[in-house]
């Protein structure tokens, strides 16, 4: 499957913000320079327009989750058929990702390190292999690491890590068993406060 392989602070730059693509703690900004454009500029010398804020609210979405566009636009038709609020329907689908609920709950250090975890065969999703890394978890599903992976020292670093800092409140993580639990769908303020995802329906609804 095709995926972004470019370097991740150009990502970071373009959108002006910290996209969570790099693991630790540290913070971004003097290692990936923020405040400049990836071609060198000071932001906010371009001139705006309503369809750029449109596109660059979707475009910080979709490098959030690692996706690219055609994947990005078919969970927003998705999420325009559901019903209730396409832009907290969409947040919730790229949420439920198995990929991205293995980085919630800490078994990997970015989304992209999970899409590697996942796609190796690493996790289990109540105790049966799943490595697709767009499998939509449901609440109340287990998952867990299976015995090989648990004794990687790569993934007990990671563990280590994520036990230091705060997890979400929709997972329960117990990193004796290697295991988690999705306990709800996450509320859209508490993921993606610096997305506003009317503007992305807007984008698409032109």
């Amino acid at each position: 499957m095709a995926r972004y392989t470019g370097p991740t602070c150009k990502l970071a730059r373009r959108e002006g913000v910290d996209l969570m693509l790099k693991s630790g703690v540290k913070p971004l900004e003097k290692k990936c320079r923020l405040k400049t454009t990836p071609g060198g500029n000071k932001r906010g010398n371009a001139r705006g327009s309503d369809y750029l804020d449109h596109l660059r609210e979707k475009q910080k979405l979709r490098r959030i989750y690692g996706l690219l566009e055609r994947q990005f636009r078919n969970y927003y038709q998705r999420a325009d058929r559901a019903r209730g609020a396409t832009g907290d329907i969409l947040v919730r689908m790229l949420e439920s990702r198995l990929d991205n609920v293995v980085y919630r709950m800490g078994f990997a250090s970015t989304r992209a390190h999970a899409r590697q975890v996942v796609s190796h065969k690493m996790i289990l999703v109540d105790d049966k292999p799943v490595n697709i890394p767009s499998f939509q978890v449901a609440v109340g599903q287990v998952i867990s690491l299976t015995e090989k992976a648990s004794a990687l020292q790569m993934v007990k670093d990671t563990v280590a890590l994520a036990q230091t800092l705060p997890r979400p409140e929709w997972v329960d993580v117990d990193f004796e068993k290697m295991q988690g639990v999705y306990r709800e769908w996450p509320a859209h303020e508490n993921v993606a406060q610096d997305v506003n995802t009317n503007l992305i329906v807007e984008y698409y609804s032109k």
